[in-house]
């Protein structure tokens, strides 16, 4: 048989990866690529905060010590003294049986999106809600239905209002992505007793938490109801994304089921790195290093808060004050979008998300997000001078 006799194979997609989109904030991470981009965009940690000499030193000593089992297949529930370490560091009793390691906390999105959504299944999230939430949810086409929120979190008798048949809600009571807002006191209260009252499952992702800046946030709902709710967290933000190293804590009831969809996933997460994040962990290494990215975050929020209070002067541009974590949200004045606004403000080099990727219903086109932690202060300044600029043009103003 010749080349060109080989008939021509059909790749018949399955519905579900229709259903599949690229991350905005990935598109735009591209443009920033360009030499000279101040870019406010990503989610990323800043690499000043990454221990190296740490993880250089912990790299040695597996390897030295352990090198043959950090290199071979794993248990998929992760390596058991790292699983410890995070039970311990739970501001509630946690088994460590109830720990799962994952491949970063999107894994565990993807996870908690395969045993709990089946097609048409209802689920809840906030207004707006993380990206790469709906980008786990979605596949598995569900209704996602976005319950009203204000600056404490999500709005409880709309979400009673919703909640009838759903199958979860998923929440970032802490410093969220993308509004940088934080779950009052009060309102984690409410929730966790109407969610128990409403039979409701709660899905808690919290990769900020630790990145406080005057003051701890409140107590996780997951604490005050851990049969009822399932747990997110993240390495990546205190120590190194480039690991993809989380965790999921769930009820015992559910933990099988998550078991069993990680090991059809990818068998395990890194024995290697797993083993170097608890290397580098013992002896309170935490306690010690994440106090310096608070620092470092607040004095980089402080920079942008300063310059969009100089900058914005006369441009009727609200924004918010986040007590911790990585994200400003901002709202540009009547008549501006922020998509529309992009292109522009990258002209005049400075890139932002705008806000319309985070919303799973109406979204509000003069929204934007701005992180802070990964331009130095001058680089502040000069960013939100450009994306000033940008605003005024688009108005007519000069």
């Amino acid at each position: 048989m010749k080349l060109n006799d080989l008939q021509i194979t059909q790749w018949v997609m399955a519905r579900r990866a229709e259903k599949m989109n690229p991350s905005v904030i990935r598109e735009i991470l591209k443009v920033t690529e360009r030499p000279g981009i101040i870019s406010f965009a990503g989610g990323l940690p800043s690499p000043k905060t990454f221990p190296v000499s740490e993880f250089a030193a912990a790299c040695d000593k597996v390897l030295r010590e352990d090198g043959p089992a950090a290199l071979q297949y794993a248990a998929s529930e992760g390596y058991a003294p790292l699983r410890e370490m995070v039970a311990a560091m739970l501001p509630w009793k946690a088994d460590p049986a109830q720990i799962l390691i994952t491949t970063g906390s999107q894994q565990g999105l993807d996870l908690v999106a395969k045993i709990l959504i089946d097609a048409g299944s209802r689920i809840l999230v906030e207004t707006p809600t993380y990206l790469g939430a709906l980008q786990a949810f979605t596949p598995m086409e569900p209704e996602v239905v976005s319950v009203a929120s204000d600056d404490e979190g999500v709005d409880i008798e709309d979400l009673t209002d919703k909640a009838q048949a759903a199958r979860f809600l998923y929440v970032l009571p802490n410093f969220q992505n993308p509004t940088g807002r934080t779950m009052s006191e009060q309102r984690r209260a409410a929730l966790s007793r109407r969610a128990a009252e409403l039979g409701l499952p709660i899905v808690e992702d919290n990769p900020y938490g630790d990145l406080w800046f005057d003051a701890p946030p409140p107590l996780p709902l997951t604490a005050r109801n851990p049969e009822g709710c399932v747990y997110l967290g993240s390495f990546s933000k205190v120590l190194a994304p480039g690991l993809r190293l989380g965790f999921m804590v769930a009820p015992k009831s559910l933990y099988p089921k998550l078991l069993q969809a990680k090991q059809a996933a990818d068998l395990h997460s890194p024995s290697f790195n797993q083993r170097m994040v608890a290397e580098v962990m013992k002896d309170g290494f935490l306690d010690r290093h994440v106090p310096t990215i608070r620092a470092l975050y607040k004095s980089q929020r402080d920079a942008m808060l300063g310059a969009l209070q100089r900058e914005m002067q006369g441009l009727d541009v609200q924004w918010n004050t986040p007590d911790g974590g990585m994200f400003l949200w901002a709202r540009l004045p009547e008549g501006v979008n922020a998509i529309e606004l992009l292109p522009k403000a990258v002209d005049k080099g400075v890139a932002f998300v705008p806000g319309a990727a985070f919303y799973a219903g109406q979204s509000d086109p003069r929204a934007l997000r701005l992180s802070f932690v990964t331009a130095s202060a001058e680089q502040i300044k000069i960013g939100i001078a450009a994306l000033a600029a940008a605003i005024r043009e688009q108005l007519g103003k000069r």
